[in-house]
């Protein structure tokens, strides 16, 4: 039987990624691997994490990968850098690439060996820009941060989709199906409480892969839906 496997953020923790999918959950052709996005910023190696996710859409895996609020901030940053253009010989001040280096946007540049936006190749660009917000499935429903249930149609907004930290989930509004998001980083117990609990409404699969130093953190967490079984991969990214 096919298995659906839903991972969170990963940060640019490649050595972490490549541990849980290659040596934990080992995917076949028939098994879908559903990303929550946040693939770059504050881990060594962003550009080997898009290449690796990218390279199993290439070999043929079911690959579901959704955009995540950082790869919005890189591909506003190569936006904006793009378009910036020069006055007098100056070039004029990139507002997204200054707050996103402060974000994890160093790290990423860095992983791709220059602290030149314009640099990037452009594919990676367009992979991000055109990844999904949100997917459904009949008991679940799919989304980096979260949704706007104050809307009546909560699929409308599409920043909060990617940003929001704070709701309160009305579910009727989504088929009374149950909400499963990354963004912000919970602990293992919590975790382990919204898995096992009947019907609690959301699960927050983001278990801070980048906060390998805190108790009850720094794990890459990978959920599958049909037996709601956790696998737990502790960072091998973060000295």
């Amino acid at each position: 039987m096919s298995k659906q496997w839903v991972i969170p953020d990963i940060h640019g923790c490649l050595k972490s990624l490549r541990a849980l999918i290659e040596q934990q959950v080992i995917p076949s052709r028939d098994d879908t691997l559903f990303f929550l996005g946040d693939y770059v910023d504050r881990g060594p190696d962003s550009k080997g994490v898009l290449d690796y996710v990218m390279n199993l859409e290439a070999l043929g895996y079911k690959v579901v990968p959704l955009k995540g609020n950082h790869e919005d901030f890189f591909v506003k940053s190569w936006q904006e850098e793009q378009q910036s253009g020069s006055f007098l010989f100056m070039r004029r001040h990139n507002k997204s690439r200054a707050q996103w280096l402060k974000h994890g946007g160093r790290e990423t540049l860095e992983s791709f060996g220059t602290m030149d936006l314009q640099r990037i190749p452009e594919f990676y660009i367009s992979w991000m820009d055109k990844l999904p917000l949100y997917h459904e499935l009949d008991k679940f429903v799919l989304v980096h941060a979260g949704l706007n249930f104050e809307l009546d149609d909560p699929f409308e907004d599409t920043f909060s989709m990617l940003w929001v930290k704070d709701y309160r989930i009305i579910p009727e509004k989504i088929g009374f199906r149950q909400l499963i998001h990354g963004h912000v980083p919970m602990g293992l117990d919590y975790i382990y409480i919204a898995i096992t609990q009947k019907g609690y409404p959301f699960i927050d699969l983001d278990n801070g892969c980048y906060m390998a130093n805190r108790p009850g953190y720094g794990n890459l967490l990978a959920l599958e839906l049909g037996t709601m079984e956790l696998k737990i991969q502790p960072n091998l990214d973060m000295d």
